[in-house]
């Protein structure tokens, strides 16, 4: 699948519920601690943007260091993380690839704890066709509720 036709022929259902599946992988793959797979739903030269960083994250070797330190931080403080997405809105171009707009929710869990929400968010990718069919994320922006 090339970009252009990445979408060609689909109904906005199904682009929907590509777009749906493609985020349940991503999000169950940075939960369970794979920074190299998550990271791989990044194209090459994928951007990741937070405003509570100076920086955005630029390129995919970037991304898994990012998310490597961030997952051991998590497991030495003992702590499962969970994200929740919800809020979906998939936006397909005439270009091939979908842009999306959707709420995020972290949660961390201590062992033998009580869950705690750890952050709210709203996120914007860009998303382009990745080689095997499936969706890459080429731009992330996030934006922590509260921090402006």
């Amino acid at each position: 699948m090339n970009r252009t036709t990445a979408t060609e022929g689909l109904s906005q259902a199904e682009i929907y519920y590509q777009v749906q599946q493609f985020y349940s992988v991503q999000m169950r793959l940075l939960d369970s601690g794979d920074a190299e797979a998550w990271a791989g739903t990044f194209t090459e030269d994928g951007v990741f943007h937070q405003n509570v960083d100076p920086e955005p994250l630029r390129g995919r070797p970037a991304i898994i260091a990012a998310a490597a330190r961030r997952i051991e931080a998590i497991r030495s403080d003992g702590l499962t993380r969970r994200h929740w997405l919800g809020m979906l809105e998939v936006r397909p171009q005439p270009d091939g690839t979908v842009r999306t707009h959707y709420y995020a929710i972290a949660m961390a869990t201590p062992a033998g704890g009580k869950l705690e929400v750890y952050v709210s968010t709203v996120n914007e990718d860009h998303l382009v066709a990745g080689a095997d069919g499936g969706w890459l994320v080429e731009h992330r922006t996030v934006v922590h509720d509260g921090r402006g």
